[in-house]
């Protein structure tokens, strides 16, 4: 349950805060210089106030558009409440503050209850009021919320930081597929026992798709948390790697037969399945999807190494993407359209991420003498990219601007993880 009440409605905000749309992109970005006040709660809300606290700070400082200030710097009253005429603004602005973020919570039972605002130092100006209810299971789930509300007041994009992942985890001497929010918390089991590897979240968020090793060869089914997979491609074909298409109608995987691999095309219950590329003696594999779902990029070695290909998805001559390195895999395409994510191995033999421009093939380095960092994906907007590294030990998850910049580990208990996927924003 939940009640949303905001003092300037997100659907008009590029009139209202035209002044204030941020571009992200380019050498002159500067991230905005963001106060977020200790929040105010009551004594039975205090532990909600900490996880919703915990959430709003990491997603406001991953993704990479806000200075967070120091909380040792601030000179108001931690008892400051929320009303803008009783806030001291010049307490605010001394400690270089451009916009100011609080937060009150409050505990009904089973219910909690938070408040956000927003407000401008410089004129004292409450550009947005967000109000929300959920169970209090749920509560660290509202500073994801919130970080929604103030990424969208200064981009008009959504945020999406109500998303999930899917990833693998290893498990003895097997691999399951889990899920989690978009920062590693509240992680749960999806598929278990064997070996289940490749995740793709599905179209509604809920559950996903990936291949399993259940019956001896690679099979792909679909599976919701606490159901039954689904068997979606097998008639005893070796399939792997599937990805959905961005109108959730179609899903795209891989098929082996002997020597070979070629890309296929189905519905998205694995019905009517079409072979998309016919290279006899090629592997062509890993699939994504462009955003409009007219294009498909794989990798294929018809070239003599694995490169990266582009293709339409009703069929026709593929076209090399990349011409640098000599083996280059798992692609990504950003939901933006304009970039492609990919590993690749450098000429030390470790393994980095790139990106690659769609359009004119320019080649951007995204990771670099940090371990091995492999499987981008990027976040429903575009703006962001979680992937399995080494630099600490084991492979763990990390996220980072699309640019490279801002790389953070995400938490989540020990273990192994790979093969990451960013399912949609939540509607």
């Amino acid at each position: 349950m939940k009640n949303v009440v905001l003092a300037v409605a997100l659907a008009a905000a590029p009139l209202a805060h035209a002044q204030r749309v941020i571009s992200i992109s380019g050498a002159n970005f500067t991230p905005v210089p963001l106060a977020v006040a200790p929040p105010l709660a009551d004594a039975a809300a205090r532990e909600d106030a900490l996880q919703i606290d915990e959430a709003l700070l990491f997603d406001l400082t991953a993704c990479g558009l806000f200075k967070v200030l120091d909380r040792k710097s601030f000179l108001a009253d931690p008892k400051e409440g929320m009303d803008p005429a009783t806030i001291k603004l010049k307490r605010w602005a001394d400690v270089g503050a451009d916009t100011l973020v609080k937060v009150t919570v409050s505990r009904d039972g089973a219910k909690v209850k938070a408040e956000m605002k927003t407000i401008t130092v410089a004129t004292g100006k409450d550009e947005v009021t967000t109000t929300e209810v959920r169970d209090a299971k749920d509560a660290r789930r509202l500073g994801h919320v919130f970080a929604d509300v103030i990424y969208s007041l200064f981009t008009h994009e959504p945020g999406g930081f109500q998303s999930r992942i899917a990833f693998v985890k290893k498990s003895g001497s097997g691999k399951d597929v889990w899920m989690a929010d978009w920062d590693g918390h509240g992680a749960f089991p999806v598929a278990q026992g064997g070996f289940n590897i490749l995740p793709s979240v599905t179209p509604d968020g809920a559950g996903v798709a990936y291949t399993s090793y259940r019956r001896g060869h690679p099979e792909l089914f679909a599976q919701r948390a606490g159901g039954a997979p689904q068997l979606l491609v097998s008639a005893g074909q070796m399939a792997t790697g599937v990805t959905y298409s961005p109108d959730g109608k179609k899903i795209a995987y891989s098929v082996a037969s002997g020597e070979a691999a070629q890309v296929w095309l189905a519905n998205a219950d694995g019905s009517s399945p079409w072979q998309l590329t016919d290279t006899p003696y090629a592997i062509n594999t890993s699939p994504t999807w462009s955003p409009d779902g007219k294009r498909l990029a794989f990798v294929s070695n018809r070239g003599g190494s694995p490169q990266i290909y582009v293709m339409s998805s009703s069929g026709g001559d593929a076209r090399r993407l990349t011409f640098q390195g000599t083996y280059n895999q798992t692609p990504d395409w950003s939901p933006r359209g304009d970039l492609i994510a990919f590993t690749a191995r450098d000429e030390r033999n470790a393994f980095d991420l790139f990106t690659v421009n769609v359009e004119n093939g320019k080649i951007v380095r995204l990771t670099q003498d940090a371990g091995n960092n492999e499987e981008p994906a990027f976040s429903p907007n575009g703006r962001m990219i979680v992937f399995a590294s080494t630099r600490r030990g084991a492979p763990q998850l990390y996220v980072m601007n699309a640019d490279g910049q801002n790389q953070l580990p995400l938490a989540m208990d020990h273990g192994s993880y790979f093969t990451p996927d960013w399912g949609p924003a939540s509607r």
